[in-house]
């Protein structure tokens, strides 16, 4: 596949800036609806339609990001494939910059099984190859016009945020799951201004995952957000003040919790940008968050701006 720009979007002006530059973590998910999220005792079971859905954290956060009003730019590796065709519709359909370069491989793909109440299990194929780095001649230029990157944990972004660093353009990044050890993590959890993780693994321990994400990197804030129990934050001026922050009630029923912890993100970030103060922000990402379960899919529907201030 060829170097593709725009994916169909009404692409900006060379001059423009972008509020924010999304780089790594595009895909598409399979989704089996189940019962529970554990083996039956037979060989097989019936499920309601198996559907994909163009999917994963760099998606979320670029097309929740775009959704808000954010003027976003998304660059990736993407395959020849269709996934890969999936993905550049859904972009040209909602108007997202979208440029990427082939991937060698494929396009990465998930299968995750969501059960009655929401809960999802991932089974995440990357199949990036190891080697595999995003080209500084690729997305310099774009890196040049961010006044905000988000580097997804993708390791083909992996080398970024040095450069970052060097040209004083603030970084985001989100770890998901992580047990607060696991060096495969560590160039995302202290490489990156603001961090956010999930709480799932590390559970009662995430206050002191934070206070390591601060103390060992370079973190202003640091985020652990735990589903209906809230969300945990942590600011470098306070390195001794983990707050909790609740969930809020979701308006729908909560039906798939696929792409909440994005755009938790994505609402939260926003806020910020806008001069939110930390409750403020955290009560944001909250409410896009249970926005997001409201809806059968990964990254079907984002929150808008309007539907954002509305909740707030």
């Amino acid at each position: 596949m060829v170097e593709h720009s725009g994916a169909g979007s009404s692409r900006a002006d060379a001059d423009e800036r972008y509020e924010v530059l999304v780089v790594g973590g595009c895909g598409v998910d399979t989704i089996v609806r189940v019962d529970e999220l554990k083996i039956p005792g037979s060989d097989s079971v019936s499920v309601p339609p198996v559907r994909d859905y163009v999917a994963h954290t760099g998606n979320g956060v670029a097309l929740g990001f775009h959704a808000l009003g954010r003027r976003t730019k998304f660059v990736d590796f993407l395959g020849d494939d269709v996934p890969g065709r999936l993905i550049l519709d859904r972009y040209a359909s909602v108007g997202l910059d979208f440029d990427h370069l082939p991937a060698p491989e494929g396009t990465p793909r998930s299968v995750n099984l969501v059960d009655r109440e929401g809960r999802r299990f991932s089974f995440f194929d990357g199949r990036h190859p190891a080697d595999l780095l995003m080209p500084l001649a690729f997305c310099g230029p774009h890196l040049d016009r961010a006044d905000h990157v988000h580097l997804s944990r993708s390791h083909v972004n992996r080398e970024l945020f040095e450069v970052c660093r060097q040209r004083g353009v603030p970084v985001s990044t989100d770890i998901h799951v992580w047990d607060g050890a696991d060096p495969s993590a560590h160039p995302w959890a202290y490489g990156a201004d603001y961090v956010f993780m999930s709480a799932a693994t590390v559970k009662e321990r995430a206050p002191d995952v934070l206070r390591d994400i601060v103390a060992r990197g370079r973190a202003r804030l640091a985020v652990a957000t735990d589903g209906a129990d809230g969300s945990y934050v942590l600011q470098r001026e306070r390195p001794d003040l983990v707050r909790h922050f609740p969930a809020v009630r979701p308006e729908r029923p909560v039906v798939d919790s696929n792409g909440a912890g994005d755009a938790y993100v994505t609402a939260f970030l926003h806020t910020l940008f806008d001069g939110g103060d930390l409750d403020q922000c955290a009560r944001a990402g909250a409410v896009s968050g249970a926005f997001a379960c409201g809806h059968h899919g990964t990254h079907e529907v984002q929150i808008t701006a309007a539907e954002l201030a509305a909740a707030l």
